[in-house]
């Protein structure tokens, strides 16, 4: 079970949104905006159907027309007679919510989609509070708002039509962007009664009535992605795109290893290389996740300030830097867990009793690298800055914490600091921390032009925000009657300035602690400087590997099918902290494993060398089971055939959406599962690029056969919790089908690859 991390994961967002927003509520004091921004977020700027963020503000009414057909703009929908717009408000990294957003919208409002024109909205916290790609948080923190943006605009469509009819509301019906009035046969089309219906009072939009799932015309369908046609035709989406007037491009080179700071560069030499504009050193503001110091190149092109940067030669001051190694801390870790010590997590019941009294127990030893986001699009960053203000064209997850970190980097006020938010090629966690924004900024400030900063792939691996890597040693005992009776883990993990790294905590809630009686935990943390940041389901990604493959020891040990070992660790249907939504519900968990082991074929004959492995993971809210089927040569290399997975999740916004969610979270499980690890020395990355940090080829892909059980339960977000449980299955396959135990991270490590 995995409450606990979704939540720290969501805590590090909260800090940004609080930061951002000027408080955790996300309620805008208006007594502290300006006469603009008022008209902005309360839409008396001009005429139209008008709904801002504060849905709950129910006695304003709605603004008067100025012009017929002509509508200001509001914060989530407006309605104009060429048709009806619909704003994604959080960052598009991926995962669809540039679509599925909308489409809550959409629902509610009972509009075609085929009207629907998404834009992505502007970053601006007073009128849309939370804007974040990250914790998988961007639907159900929207799914509420949206549904009330949604139907309140229906309720006053309905209105305006009723009242120029003559009849009552409940005699009318919406569909497909237009309010009919069966009994008359009359129709009115929603861009012709958006002025009408501008003029009424905003229902409380907690009042209003919202849809139930059985009555969904749009959600649960599969809706194409609205920038897909764009993608496939190469137009500019992303950061990487960015083309401004007049533009200048930059580099950045820091220190190999983090906190070296210049102590001299030959500045003077790469000034006169061909298209070299300027070169100049940045202090920094010692924030690792801000501005480090470093050497700034800026060029006609990239390609010269790329020549450039080759021949920089910067002397480095190490004196504060990173030291870490990665083969040291193998040693240290070995002799932390066989020193038995540790700060006590948990240690509930009667540990020792159960051990000394199991007929069977088992211990394991599991281990897993460091690893890189490696999303496809390295960071980059468009800035310019004039006048005393500073416009910024980027790739994002928390803009908003991008925008105050860039105000404070500069030392300007936050109303100075435009942030445009740009499709992004991946984030993964890695977009969560604005490092290229602050050094985009900072060299914008030093020319008098739009710069567009780069990084390398190289700089991507260099200066990365890594999953951390950890150590795992465990105990288990099963009882006479084959029952799992008690669990001992210790884990090794690291801290960096006292304080745990991101992915770096295990609590007492992780499963299977809150089902068993008999359970300890210990943790044991080393010094590390080598900055770690949240990783694709931070903590659930590599604690899932552990947990799931050790059940699976524990179900071999006791001579116990796998399926029926872990549902009987669920026992009876019940949530585990009753009434709140957002913990593991043991029914739902063994209704996932259930349908995943019955889909893939659980219990038929398979060929010599080729087995199904089974793994359930509690993360980010989204109860997911997986099964791999798997098949093993004598000289280890591996075939995933195919993944079962099976999601319970709520509604499903967009089919497409989810179902690739699942995809892909396969994929880039099964690619970091199988090679990829980062090692470190001298507070050094060893590797540079993909040659030496291998992705999953196409040929490698597996079939993946996604399968959602429909609930009514809040929706949960899939950006994450499908990931989890991919490297368990895989393992534990490997096991059934081989005799092999991979108790390593990457399996490449143990002698296997594809």
């Amino acid at each position: 079970m995995n409450r606990h991390l979704s939540y720290h994961s969501d805590n590090f967002l909260a800090e940004h949104e609080a930061a951002a927003t000027g408080g955790a509520s996300g309620v805008v004091d208006v007594r502290k905006l300006g006469r603009r921004r008022f008209l902005q977020l309360t839409g008396v700027a001009g005429g139209g159907l008008m709904l801002g963020v504060s849905v709950a503000c129910g006695e304003r009414s709605s603004a008067t027309a100025a012009n017929v057909g002509e509508f200001a703009p509001n914060a989530y929908l407006r309605i104009s007679e060429s048709g009806i717009v619909i704003c994604a408000p959080n960052p598009e990294v991926g995962q669809g919510v540039k679509t599925a957003l909308p489409m809550i919208v959409a629902e509610e409002l009972d509009a075609a989609w085929t009207d629907v024109r998404v834009e992505q909205s502007a970053i601006d916290a007073a009128l849309y509070a939370r804007q974040v790609a990250g914790g998988s948080r961007s639907i159900p923190a929207e799914w509420d708002v949206l549904r009330q943006v949604g139907a309140a605009a229906r309720s006053m469509l309905v209105s305006a039509a009723a009242a120029r009819w003559g009849v009552a509301e409940a005699q009318c019906s919406t569909a497909d962007s237009t309010v009919h009035h069966t009994a008359s046969g009359r129709s009115l089309r929603y861009v012709e009664l958006a002025n009408d219906a501008a003029r009424l009072r905003v229902p409380d939009a907690k009042r209003v009535a919202l849809k139930s799932r059985a009555d969904y015309t749009l959600l649960g369908r599969r809706i194409s992605g609205v920038d897909n046609r764009s993608l496939v035709t190469g137009q500019p989406l992303f950061g990487i795109d960015q083309v401004q007037p007049g533009m200048r491009y930059a580099v950045y080179q820091k220190c190999p290893a983090t906190g070296g700071s210049v102590v001299s560069a030959n500045l003077d030499a790469v000034k006169k290389l061909p298209g070299v504009l300027d070169a100049f050193v940045l202090k920094g503001n010692g924030n690792v996740g801000e501005l480090m110091p470093g050497v700034a190149i800026v060029a006609r092109s990239t390609w010269a300030a790329l020549q450039a940067k080759q021949q920089l030669q910067v002397q480095w001051d190490e004196t504060g830097a990173a030291k870490d190694s990665w083969d040291a801390t193998i040693a240290q870790a070995n002799a932390a867990m066989r020193s038995g010590g540790g700060d006590v997590i948990a240690d509930r019941g009667q540990v020792d009793a159960a051990f000394a009294a199991a007929p069977v127990t088992r211990e394991a030893h599991y281990r897993y690298a460091f690893a890189s986001h490696a999303q496809l699009e390295p960071q980059n960053c468009t800035a310019w800055f004039r006048d005393g203000s500073i416009e910024l064209w980027a790739p994002t997850q928390t803009p908003q914490r991008g925008l105050a970190s860039v105000a404070a980097t500069l030392g300007i006020a936050p109303d100075k600091v435009t942030v445009h938010q740009t499709r992004a090629g991946g984030g993964f966690g890695r977009r969560l921390t604005n490092d290229s924004m602050c050094e985009a900024a900072a060299i914008a400030q030093r020319v008098d032009a739009p710069v567009k900063l780069q990084w390398t792939r190289e700089d991507d691996m260099n200066h990365d925000f890594f999953r951390a890597g950890g150590f795992h040693e465990l105990k288990g005992a099963v009882d006479a009657a084959g029952k799992l009776s008690a669990w001992q883990q210790h884990f090794v993990t690291f801290a960096r300035d006292g304080a745990l790294v991101s992915g770096g905590g295990m609590s007492d809630q992780i499963f299977p602690s809150p089902m068993l009686a008999n359970y300890r935990l210990t943790q044991t943390s080393l010094a590390w400087d080598t900055p770690c940041g949240a990783w694709r389901a931070p903590g659930s990604n590599v604690y899932s590997f552990v947990v799931q493959s050790f059940l699976h020891e524990m179900a071999v040990a006791a001579k116990r099918d796998h399926l029926e070992f872990l549902l009987e660790v669920f026992g009876e249907p019940r949530w585990f902290e009753e009434g709140n939504l957002w913990s593991v519900h043991t029914g739902r968990a063994a209704a996932v494993i259930k349908l995943a082991a019955q889909r893939a074929g659980w219990g038929q004959p398979m060929p010599q060398g080729r087995a199904l492995g089974l793994a359930f993971y509690f993360s980010h809210a989204g109860h997911i089971a997986e099964v791999a089927d798997v098949s093993v040569s004598s000289d280890k290399k591996i075939k995933v055939h195919r993944v079962t997975v099976v999601a319970d999740v709520g509604p499903i916004v967009n089919l497409s959406m989810a179902e690739n969610q699942c995809q892909g979270s396969v994929v880039d499980g099964l690619s970091t599962m199988l090679a990829q690890k980062i090692t470190i020395e001298n507070g050094r990355i060893e590797q540079q690029n993909f040659d030496q940090y291998a992705l999953l080829r196409m040929p490698h892909t597996p079939q993946v056969d996604v399968h959602f059980i429909a609930s009514d339960f809040p929706p949960t977000g899939l950006g994450e919790p499908a990931l989890p449980p991919l490297a368990p299955a895989v393992c534990n396959a490997i096991y059934s089908a081989s005799g092999h135990r991979i108790r390593t991270l990457p399996i490449a490590e143990e002698g296997f690859s594809v």
